[in-house]
Protein backbone atom coordinates (compact mmCIF):
# COMPACT_ATOMS: atom_id res chain seq x y z
CA UNK A 1 0.00 0.00 0.00
CA UNK A 2 1.15 3.20 -1.02
CA UNK A 3 1.83 5.75 2.16
CA UNK A 4 -0.24 9.03 1.98
CA UNK A 5 0.73 10.72 5.14
CA UNK A 6 -1.99 13.97 6.48
CA UNK A 7 -0.51 15.77 9.42
CA UNK A 8 -3.45 17.88 10.47
CA UNK A 9 -2.09 20.64 13.50
CA UNK A 10 -5.55 20.57 15.68
CA UNK A 11 -6.66 24.09 16.45
CA UNK A 12 -4.51 26.55 18.67
CA UNK A 13 -3.23 30.11 18.46
CA UNK A 14 -1.47 31.15 15.41
CA UNK A 15 1.86 29.64 15.81
CA UNK A 16 4.37 28.94 13.46
CA UNK A 17 3.77 24.79 13.50
CA UNK A 18 7.20 24.58 13.74
CA UNK A 19 6.35 20.68 14.66
CA UNK A 20 4.62 19.00 11.76
CA UNK A 21 7.39 20.86 9.40
CA UNK A 22 10.08 19.26 10.57
CA UNK A 23 8.39 15.97 10.69
CA UNK A 24 6.95 16.03 7.07
CA UNK A 25 10.57 17.54 6.02
CA UNK A 26 11.94 14.61 7.68
CA UNK A 27 9.91 12.33 5.89
CA UNK A 28 10.54 13.73 2.88
CA UNK A 29 14.51 13.14 3.10
CA UNK A 30 14.16 9.31 4.20
CA UNK A 31 11.55 8.60 1.90
CA UNK A 32 10.60 10.71 -1.37
CA UNK A 33 8.16 8.74 -3.01
CA UNK A 34 5.65 9.30 0.07
CA UNK A 35 2.80 11.92 -0.29
CA UNK A 36 2.15 13.96 2.47
CA UNK A 37 0.20 16.72 2.74
CA UNK A 38 -0.29 19.41 5.80
CA UNK A 39 -3.95 20.62 7.28
CA UNK A 40 -3.04 23.71 9.76
CA UNK A 41 -6.18 24.40 11.71
CA UNK A 42 -4.52 27.39 13.29
CA UNK A 43 -5.73 29.45 10.42
CA UNK A 44 -9.35 27.91 9.87
CA UNK A 45 -12.19 29.59 11.61
CA UNK A 46 -13.23 27.59 14.76
CA UNK A 47 -17.23 27.42 12.61
CA UNK A 48 -15.26 25.72 9.77
CA UNK A 49 -13.10 23.20 11.74
CA UNK A 50 -15.08 19.91 11.37
CA UNK A 51 -16.28 20.68 7.95
CA UNK A 52 -12.45 21.48 6.62
CA UNK A 53 -10.93 18.72 7.81
CA UNK A 54 -13.83 16.46 6.43
CA UNK A 55 -12.87 18.36 2.97
CA UNK A 56 -9.22 17.55 3.12
CA UNK A 57 -9.80 14.28 4.04
CA UNK A 58 -11.57 13.68 1.19
CA UNK A 59 -9.25 15.69 -1.57
CA UNK A 60 -6.34 13.61 0.05
CA UNK A 61 -7.16 10.17 1.28
CA UNK A 62 -4.56 9.34 3.76
CA UNK A 63 -3.39 6.29 4.77
CA UNK A 64 -2.08 7.62 8.25
CA UNK A 65 -3.16 10.67 10.06
CA UNK A 66 -0.68 12.75 12.23
CA UNK A 67 -2.13 15.01 15.00
CA UNK A 68 -0.39 17.62 16.31
CA UNK A 69 -2.12 18.97 19.74
CA UNK A 70 -0.14 21.86 21.40
CA UNK A 71 -2.13 23.04 24.32
CA UNK A 72 -4.08 21.69 26.96
CA UNK A 73 -3.16 23.26 30.20
CA UNK A 74 -4.32 26.73 30.37
CA UNK A 75 -2.93 28.01 33.99
CA UNK A 76 -1.65 31.53 32.59
CA UNK A 77 -2.00 35.50 33.24
CA UNK A 78 -2.81 36.26 29.78
CA UNK A 79 -6.54 36.22 27.65
CA UNK A 80 -7.86 33.35 26.49
CA UNK A 81 -10.31 30.67 26.19
CA UNK A 82 -12.87 33.51 26.79
CA UNK A 83 -11.24 35.35 29.71
CA UNK A 84 -8.23 35.57 31.63
CA UNK A 85 -7.78 32.00 33.95
CA UNK A 86 -5.74 33.99 36.87
CA UNK A 87 -7.92 36.39 37.20
CA UNK A 88 -11.12 34.45 37.26
CA UNK A 89 -9.53 32.04 39.73
CA UNK A 90 -7.95 34.69 42.37
CA UNK A 91 -11.50 36.65 42.28
CA UNK A 92 -13.86 33.59 42.91
CA UNK A 93 -10.91 32.08 45.43
CA UNK A 94 -9.37 35.61 47.49
CA UNK A 95 -11.90 38.21 46.70
CA UNK A 96 -13.91 39.86 49.64
CA UNK A 97 -16.64 41.26 47.59
CA UNK A 98 -19.41 39.49 46.74
CA UNK A 99 -19.96 40.90 43.63
CA UNK A 100 -16.55 40.32 42.15
CA UNK A 101 -16.39 36.76 44.13
CA UNK A 102 -19.27 36.05 41.81
CA UNK A 103 -18.05 37.83 38.61
CA UNK A 104 -14.80 35.43 39.12
CA UNK A 105 -16.98 32.37 39.62
CA UNK A 106 -19.07 33.31 36.31
CA UNK A 107 -15.73 33.80 34.52
CA UNK A 108 -14.30 30.51 35.58
CA UNK A 109 -17.52 28.63 34.84
CA UNK A 110 -17.21 30.13 31.04
CA UNK A 111 -13.29 29.42 30.90
CA UNK A 112 -14.26 25.68 32.84
CA UNK A 113 -16.92 25.48 29.32
CA UNK A 114 -14.68 26.33 26.89
CA UNK A 115 -11.67 23.99 28.75
CA UNK A 116 -13.96 20.82 28.66
CA UNK A 117 -15.10 21.97 25.09
CA UNK A 118 -11.87 22.26 23.17
CA UNK A 119 -10.68 19.19 24.83
CA UNK A 120 -13.75 17.22 23.25
CA UNK A 121 -13.89 19.45 20.05
CA UNK A 122 -9.86 18.43 19.62
CA UNK A 123 -10.63 14.68 20.36
CA UNK A 124 -13.55 14.18 18.23
CA UNK A 125 -11.49 16.24 15.22
CA UNK A 126 -9.39 12.85 15.98
CA UNK A 127 -12.21 10.64 15.52
CA UNK A 128 -13.83 12.17 13.19
CA UNK A 129 -10.34 12.80 11.05
CA UNK A 130 -9.94 8.69 10.85
CA UNK A 131 -13.17 7.68 10.44
CA UNK A 132 -13.11 9.81 7.61
CA UNK A 133 -10.21 8.36 6.09
CA UNK A 134 -10.94 4.63 6.74
CA UNK A 135 -13.92 4.88 4.48
CA UNK A 136 -11.20 5.31 1.77
CA UNK A 137 -8.53 3.30 3.09
CA UNK A 138 -9.89 0.75 6.10
CA UNK A 139 -6.55 0.06 7.54
CA UNK A 140 -6.06 3.97 7.63
CA UNK A 141 -4.46 4.91 11.24
CA UNK A 142 -3.75 7.94 13.31
CA UNK A 143 -0.64 9.02 15.53
CA UNK A 144 -1.07 11.58 18.17
CA UNK A 145 1.35 13.98 19.55
CA UNK A 146 2.57 17.38 20.45
CA UNK A 147 3.48 19.41 23.44
CA UNK A 148 0.33 18.39 24.75
CA UNK A 149 0.29 15.33 24.43
CA UNK A 150 3.50 14.51 25.72
CA UNK A 151 2.39 15.90 29.05
CA UNK A 152 -0.90 14.18 29.76
CA UNK A 153 -0.43 11.02 27.22
CA UNK A 154 -1.28 9.02 30.18
CA UNK A 155 -4.54 10.70 30.16
CA UNK A 156 -5.56 11.07 26.63
CA UNK A 157 -5.27 7.62 26.03
CA UNK A 158 -8.35 6.74 27.66
CA UNK A 159 -10.18 8.77 25.10
CA UNK A 160 -8.63 8.68 22.39
CA UNK A 161 -9.66 5.42 19.52
CA UNK A 162 -8.51 2.35 19.70
CA UNK A 163 -5.26 1.70 17.88
CA UNK A 164 -4.06 5.30 18.03
CA UNK A 165 -0.23 5.79 18.25
CA UNK A 166 0.12 8.17 20.91
CA UNK A 167 3.47 9.42 20.90
CA UNK A 168 5.80 10.71 23.21
CA UNK A 169 8.37 13.90 22.57
CA UNK A 170 10.24 13.51 19.13
CA UNK A 171 8.53 11.44 16.36
CA UNK A 172 10.89 11.64 13.63
CA UNK A 173 12.56 8.28 14.77
CA UNK A 174 9.08 6.77 15.30
CA UNK A 175 7.56 7.69 11.95
CA UNK A 176 10.22 6.61 10.57
CA UNK A 177 9.72 3.36 12.03
CA UNK A 178 6.31 2.92 10.79
CA UNK A 179 7.36 3.99 7.69
CA UNK A 180 9.69 0.87 6.69
CA UNK A 181 7.44 -1.34 8.46
CA UNK A 182 9.25 -2.13 11.75
CA UNK A 183 8.52 -2.41 15.08
CA UNK A 184 8.36 0.63 16.46
CA UNK A 185 7.12 0.36 20.29
CA UNK A 186 10.58 0.40 21.76
CA UNK A 187 10.42 4.26 20.93
CA UNK A 188 8.18 6.60 23.17
CA UNK A 189 4.86 5.51 22.58
CA UNK A 190 2.27 3.36 23.22
CA UNK A 191 -0.94 1.70 20.70
CA UNK A 192 -4.39 2.63 22.76
CA UNK A 193 -5.79 -0.58 23.16
CA UNK A 194 -2.77 -2.69 22.61
CA UNK A 195 -0.48 -1.94 24.99
CA UNK A 196 -0.02 0.67 28.34
CA UNK A 197 2.67 2.98 28.58
CA UNK A 198 5.72 2.01 29.81
CA UNK A 199 6.78 3.46 33.49
CA UNK A 200 8.08 6.84 33.63
CA UNK A 201 8.02 6.21 29.33
CA UNK A 202 8.66 10.22 29.57
CA UNK A 203 12.16 10.20 30.95
CA UNK A 204 13.37 7.58 28.19
CA UNK A 205 16.21 9.27 26.27
CA UNK A 206 14.97 10.07 22.70
CA UNK A 207 16.34 8.86 19.96
CA UNK A 208 19.36 11.20 18.77
CA UNK A 209 18.94 12.15 14.73
CA UNK A 210 21.04 14.45 12.64
CA UNK A 211 18.55 17.21 11.89
CA UNK A 212 19.32 19.18 8.50
CA UNK A 213 18.07 22.64 7.34
CA UNK A 214 14.53 22.34 6.51
CA UNK A 215 13.43 21.98 3.09
CA UNK A 216 10.93 24.67 2.23
CA UNK A 217 10.57 24.61 -1.33
CA UNK A 218 8.82 20.96 -0.30
CA UNK A 219 7.02 22.72 2.42
CA UNK A 220 5.21 25.36 0.52
CA UNK A 221 4.14 22.23 -2.14
CA UNK A 222 2.57 20.15 0.62
CA UNK A 223 1.29 23.09 2.96
CA UNK A 224 -1.22 25.17 1.16
CA UNK A 225 -1.61 28.04 4.54
CA UNK A 226 1.92 28.14 4.70
CA UNK A 227 1.51 31.65 2.99
CA UNK A 228 -0.63 32.65 6.18
CA UNK A 229 2.56 33.21 7.95
CA UNK A 230 4.54 34.75 5.55
CA UNK A 231 2.01 38.03 5.02
CA UNK A 232 2.40 39.49 8.35
CA UNK A 233 5.71 41.02 9.11
CA UNK A 234 4.88 40.74 13.07
CA UNK A 235 4.91 36.99 12.97
CA UNK A 236 8.15 35.23 14.96
CA UNK A 237 9.10 32.19 12.54
CA UNK A 238 10.86 28.82 14.43
CA UNK A 239 13.78 27.81 13.89
CA UNK A 240 15.41 25.29 15.73
CA UNK A 241 19.06 25.28 16.90
CA UNK A 242 19.44 22.60 19.72
CA UNK A 243 16.83 20.03 21.13
CA UNK A 244 17.22 19.08 24.57
CA UNK A 245 18.22 20.75 28.47
CA UNK A 246 20.22 19.61 31.02
CA UNK A 247 19.03 21.16 34.14
CA UNK A 248 16.94 19.75 36.68
CA UNK A 249 14.67 23.17 37.85
CA UNK A 250 12.20 21.05 40.18
CA UNK A 251 8.60 22.30 38.40
CA UNK A 252 9.64 22.08 34.17
CA UNK A 253 8.91 18.92 32.23
CA UNK A 254 11.13 20.12 29.09
CA UNK A 255 13.65 18.43 30.65
CA UNK A 256 11.95 14.91 30.48
CA UNK A 257 10.08 15.52 27.31
CA UNK A 258 13.15 16.83 25.15
CA UNK A 259 15.89 15.17 27.24
CA UNK A 260 18.57 15.85 29.30
CA UNK A 261 21.04 15.44 26.67
CA UNK A 262 21.57 18.68 24.31
CA UNK A 263 21.76 17.73 20.86
CA UNK A 264 23.08 20.50 18.66
CA UNK A 265 22.34 21.47 14.74
CA UNK A 266 24.97 22.51 12.70
CA UNK A 267 25.14 25.86 12.31
CA UNK A 268 25.54 25.64 8.27
CA UNK A 269 22.05 24.51 8.90
CA UNK A 270 20.51 26.49 10.59
CA UNK A 271 21.81 29.51 8.61
CA UNK A 272 20.90 27.85 5.45
CA UNK A 273 16.92 27.42 6.67
CA UNK A 274 16.92 30.74 8.13
CA UNK A 275 17.90 31.59 4.29
CA UNK A 276 15.10 30.28 2.93
CA UNK A 277 12.78 31.88 5.03
CA UNK A 278 14.36 35.20 4.94
CA UNK A 279 14.54 34.30 0.76
CA UNK A 280 10.74 34.42 0.91
CA UNK A 281 10.51 38.06 2.60
CA UNK A 282 10.56 36.62 6.68
CA UNK A 283 12.76 38.88 8.65
CA UNK A 284 11.60 37.74 12.53
CA UNK A 285 12.97 34.45 14.12
CA UNK A 286 12.30 32.95 17.17
CA UNK A 287 14.88 30.16 18.11
CA UNK A 288 12.50 27.67 19.58
CA UNK A 289 15.14 25.70 22.43
CA UNK A 290 13.89 25.01 25.34
CA UNK A 291 17.35 27.41 26.01
CA UNK A 292 19.15 29.23 23.39
CA UNK A 293 22.11 28.70 25.39
CA UNK A 294 21.40 26.16 27.96
CA UNK A 295 25.23 25.95 29.92
CA UNK A 296 28.56 27.58 29.70
CA UNK A 297 29.86 24.64 27.37
CA UNK A 298 27.72 25.28 24.41
CA UNK A 299 28.74 28.99 24.36
CA UNK A 300 31.15 28.09 21.49
CA UNK A 301 28.23 27.22 20.02
CA UNK A 302 26.20 29.67 20.35
CA UNK A 303 28.74 32.13 19.65
CA UNK A 304 29.80 29.91 15.92
CA UNK A 305 25.61 30.01 14.72
CA UNK A 306 26.08 33.77 15.13
CA UNK A 307 28.73 34.55 13.57
CA UNK A 308 27.83 32.04 10.52
CA UNK A 309 24.23 34.22 10.76
CA UNK A 310 26.16 37.23 10.09
CA UNK A 311 28.34 36.54 7.49
CA UNK A 312 25.30 35.51 5.52
CA UNK A 313 24.30 38.88 5.13
CA UNK A 314 21.23 38.48 6.71
CA UNK A 315 21.48 42.15 8.27
CA UNK A 316 18.00 43.33 8.44
CA UNK A 317 16.58 40.34 10.50
CA UNK A 318 15.62 40.49 14.17
CA UNK A 319 15.24 37.32 16.72
CA UNK A 320 14.45 36.42 20.09
CA UNK A 321 14.87 33.52 22.10
CA UNK A 322 14.44 32.00 25.79
CA UNK A 323 18.19 32.48 27.03
CA UNK A 324 19.83 31.38 30.57
CA UNK A 325 21.06 34.95 30.95
CA UNK A 326 23.96 33.48 33.40
CA UNK A 327 25.45 31.97 30.19
CA UNK A 328 26.40 35.24 28.36
CA UNK A 329 29.63 36.48 27.32
CA UNK A 330 30.64 39.99 26.73
CA UNK A 331 31.58 38.52 23.00
CA UNK A 332 28.50 36.31 22.98
CA UNK A 333 26.49 39.70 23.62
CA UNK A 334 28.16 42.08 21.02
CA UNK A 335 26.94 39.33 18.48
CA UNK A 336 23.61 39.07 20.10
CA UNK A 337 23.18 42.77 19.42
CA UNK A 338 24.73 42.33 15.97
CA UNK A 339 22.72 39.74 14.61
CA UNK A 340 19.32 41.72 15.66
CA UNK A 341 18.27 40.46 18.87
CA UNK A 342 15.05 42.70 20.05
CA UNK A 343 13.83 40.51 22.76
CA UNK A 344 14.42 37.98 24.94
CA UNK A 345 12.68 36.16 27.86
CA UNK A 346 14.54 34.67 30.91
CA UNK A 347 12.73 32.66 33.46
CA UNK A 348 14.88 33.42 37.01
CA UNK A 349 11.47 32.95 38.88
CA UNK A 350 12.55 34.85 41.74
CA UNK A 351 15.27 37.47 42.83
CA UNK A 352 16.17 36.04 46.07
CA UNK A 353 19.56 33.60 45.53
CA UNK A 354 17.98 31.87 48.18
CA UNK A 355 15.04 30.45 46.72
CA UNK A 356 16.60 29.80 43.22
CA UNK A 357 18.80 27.30 44.91
CA UNK A 358 15.81 25.46 46.71
CA UNK A 359 14.31 25.32 43.47
CA UNK A 360 17.15 23.60 41.72
CA UNK A 361 17.79 26.39 38.92
CA UNK A 362 21.22 26.23 38.88
CA UNK A 363 22.10 29.84 38.05
CA UNK A 364 23.78 32.85 40.02
CA UNK A 365 21.85 35.53 40.34
CA UNK A 366 24.60 37.84 40.60
CA UNK A 367 26.41 36.78 37.53
CA UNK A 368 22.86 37.30 35.42
CA UNK A 369 23.28 40.77 36.54
CA UNK A 370 26.91 41.03 35.60
CA UNK A 371 25.81 40.01 32.35
CA UNK A 372 22.82 41.96 31.56
CA UNK A 373 24.82 45.01 32.48
CA UNK A 374 27.27 43.36 29.59
CA UNK A 375 24.26 43.20 27.03
CA UNK A 376 23.18 46.31 27.74
CA UNK A 377 27.25 47.56 27.36
CA UNK A 378 27.14 45.95 23.66
CA UNK A 379 24.14 48.20 22.96
CA UNK A 380 20.81 46.34 23.50
CA UNK A 381 18.28 48.51 23.83
CA UNK A 382 15.35 46.28 23.55
CA UNK A 383 12.58 44.19 25.11
CA UNK A 384 13.73 42.04 28.34
CA UNK A 385 10.64 39.80 29.63
CA UNK A 386 11.59 38.22 33.22
CA UNK A 387 9.47 35.75 34.37
CA UNK A 388 8.68 35.66 38.22
CA UNK A 389 7.02 32.66 40.12
CA UNK A 390 5.60 34.11 43.59
CA UNK A 391 4.90 31.79 46.59
CA UNK A 392 7.45 29.16 45.66
CA UNK A 393 9.37 27.27 47.80
CA UNK A 394 10.13 28.76 51.48
CA UNK A 395 8.78 32.55 49.84
CA UNK A 396 9.02 35.05 53.08
CA UNK A 397 8.39 38.92 53.22
CA UNK A 398 12.10 38.91 53.10
CA UNK A 399 12.42 37.23 49.68
CA UNK A 400 9.86 38.85 48.29
CA UNK A 401 11.46 42.46 49.43
CA UNK A 402 15.32 40.76 47.58
CA UNK A 403 13.21 39.66 44.28
CA UNK A 404 11.80 43.39 44.18
CA UNK A 405 15.69 44.69 45.26
CA UNK A 406 16.31 42.57 41.96
CA UNK A 407 13.81 43.56 39.41
CA UNK A 408 14.79 47.44 40.18
CA UNK A 409 18.37 46.47 39.20
CA UNK A 410 17.47 44.85 36.40
CA UNK A 411 15.37 48.33 35.40
CA UNK A 412 18.80 50.30 36.38
CA UNK A 413 20.29 48.26 33.58
CA UNK A 414 18.12 48.02 30.92
CA UNK A 415 15.28 50.73 31.69
CA UNK A 416 12.14 50.56 33.69
CA UNK A 417 9.88 50.64 30.30
CA UNK A 418 12.04 48.02 28.72
CA UNK A 419 11.82 45.40 31.69
CA UNK A 420 8.47 43.56 31.86
CA UNK A 421 7.67 41.66 34.49
CA UNK A 422 5.53 38.67 33.54
CA UNK A 423 3.97 37.12 36.75
CA UNK A 424 2.87 33.54 36.94
CA UNK A 425 1.71 31.33 39.71
CA UNK A 426 2.77 28.25 38.86
CA UNK A 427 0.89 25.31 37.80
CA UNK A 428 1.21 21.72 38.79
CA UNK A 429 2.17 19.28 35.54
CA UNK A 430 3.07 15.78 35.57
CA UNK A 431 6.35 14.09 35.16
CA UNK A 432 8.06 16.82 37.87
CA UNK A 433 9.84 17.00 40.67
CA UNK A 434 7.35 19.29 42.12
CA UNK A 435 4.30 16.18 41.25
CA UNK A 436 6.89 13.78 43.42
CA UNK A 437 6.71 16.12 46.46
CA UNK A 438 3.06 16.75 46.19
CA UNK A 439 2.62 12.95 46.62
CA UNK A 440 5.35 12.50 49.30
CA UNK A 441 3.29 15.73 51.03
CA UNK A 442 -0.09 14.41 50.36
CA UNK A 443 -0.96 17.24 48.71
CA UNK A 444 -2.50 15.02 45.66
CA UNK A 445 -3.00 12.05 45.78
CA UNK A 446 -1.87 9.20 42.35
CA UNK A 447 -3.94 8.59 40.47
CA UNK A 448 -5.46 12.68 40.21
CA UNK A 449 -6.60 13.68 37.02
CA UNK A 450 -3.81 16.79 35.84
CA UNK A 451 -6.28 17.79 33.40
CA UNK A 452 -9.43 18.29 35.65
CA UNK A 453 -10.44 21.80 36.12
CA UNK A 454 -12.54 21.32 38.34
CA UNK A 455 -12.46 23.77 41.69
CA UNK A 456 -11.46 21.53 44.28
CA UNK A 457 -8.29 20.16 42.01
CA UNK A 458 -7.16 23.36 40.31
CA UNK A 459 -6.68 24.68 43.54
CA UNK A 460 -4.41 22.85 44.35
CA UNK A 461 -2.66 22.84 41.01
CA UNK A 462 -2.41 26.42 40.47
CA UNK A 463 0.25 26.42 43.54
CA UNK A 464 -0.73 29.29 45.91
CA UNK A 465 0.05 28.21 48.97
CA UNK A 466 -1.38 30.11 52.56
CA UNK A 467 0.61 31.62 54.95
CA UNK A 468 0.68 33.90 52.05
CA UNK A 469 -1.14 32.78 49.60
CA UNK A 470 -4.35 35.23 50.30
CA UNK A 471 -2.29 38.33 50.77
CA UNK A 472 -0.92 37.62 46.98
CA UNK A 473 -4.72 37.07 45.95
CA UNK A 474 -5.04 40.49 47.56
CA UNK A 475 -2.27 42.42 45.57
CA UNK A 476 -3.29 40.52 42.19
CA UNK A 477 -6.72 41.72 42.36
CA UNK A 478 -5.81 44.88 43.37
CA UNK A 479 -3.51 45.35 40.25
CA UNK A 480 -6.00 44.15 38.01
CA UNK A 481 -8.20 46.95 40.11
CA UNK A 482 -5.68 49.60 39.21
CA UNK A 483 -3.58 48.95 36.46
CA UNK A 484 -5.08 45.72 34.02
CA UNK A 485 -3.29 46.47 30.84
CA UNK A 486 -0.07 46.61 32.80
CA UNK A 487 -0.59 43.99 35.35
CA UNK A 488 3.23 42.87 35.61
CA UNK A 489 4.64 45.95 36.38
CA UNK A 490 1.25 46.59 39.15
CA UNK A 491 1.91 43.91 40.72
CA UNK A 492 5.80 44.72 41.43
CA UNK A 493 4.37 48.50 42.69
CA UNK A 494 2.32 47.22 45.17
CA UNK A 495 4.43 44.67 46.67
CA UNK A 496 6.75 47.63 47.17
CA UNK A 497 4.46 49.74 48.33
CA UNK A 498 3.09 47.31 51.12
CA UNK A 499 6.48 45.41 51.99
CA UNK A 500 8.88 47.39 51.04
CA UNK A 501 12.53 46.95 48.90
CA UNK A 502 15.75 44.65 50.42
CA UNK A 503 19.25 45.95 49.63
CA UNK A 504 20.51 44.23 46.88
CA UNK A 505 23.49 42.07 48.19
CA UNK A 506 20.66 40.36 50.52
CA UNK A 507 18.87 39.13 47.33
CA UNK A 508 22.04 38.11 45.78
CA UNK A 509 23.91 36.14 48.86
CA UNK A 510 22.32 33.21 50.14
CA UNK A 511 24.66 30.19 52.41
CA UNK A 512 25.34 26.84 50.90
CA UNK A 513 23.15 24.34 52.70
CA UNK A 514 22.31 20.87 52.06
CA UNK A 515 19.56 19.71 50.14
CA UNK A 516 16.27 21.21 51.08
CA UNK A 517 13.27 19.58 51.94
CA UNK A 518 10.75 21.89 50.54
CA UNK A 519 7.88 23.14 52.91
CA UNK A 520 5.80 25.00 50.16
CA UNK A 521 4.30 24.35 46.74
CA UNK A 522 5.67 24.96 43.48
CA UNK A 523 4.47 24.25 40.03
CA UNK A 524 5.05 24.70 36.10
CA UNK A 525 4.57 28.10 34.43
Amino acid sequence: MENRILYVRLPCNPIFPIGVVYLADFVHKLFPEVEQQIFDMGTVPPLDFAQSLDACVDRFQPTLLVFSWRDIQIYAPVGGRGGNPLQNAFEFYYARNPLIKLRGALGGLRITTAYYGELWRNLGLVKRGLKRAQTYHPEARAIVGGGAVSVFYEQLGRSLPQGTIISVGEGEVLLEKYLRGQDFRDERCYVVGETTPRDRLIHEKPTEIEKTACDYDYIERLWPEFQYYLQDQDFYIGVQTKRGCPHNCCYCVYTVIEGKQVRINPADEVVAEMRQLYDRGIRNFWFTDAQFIPARRYINDAIALLQKISEAGMKDIHWAAYIRADNLTPELCDLMVKTGMNYFEIGITSGSQELVRKMRMGYNLRVVLQNCRDLKAAGFNDLVSVNYSFNVIDETYETIRQTLAYHRELERIFGEDKVEPAIFFIGLQPHTHLEEYAFKENIIKPGYDPMSLMPWTARKLLWNPEPLGSFFGEVCLEAWQRNPNDFGREVMRILEERLGCAELESALSAPILQEPQPRATVGVN
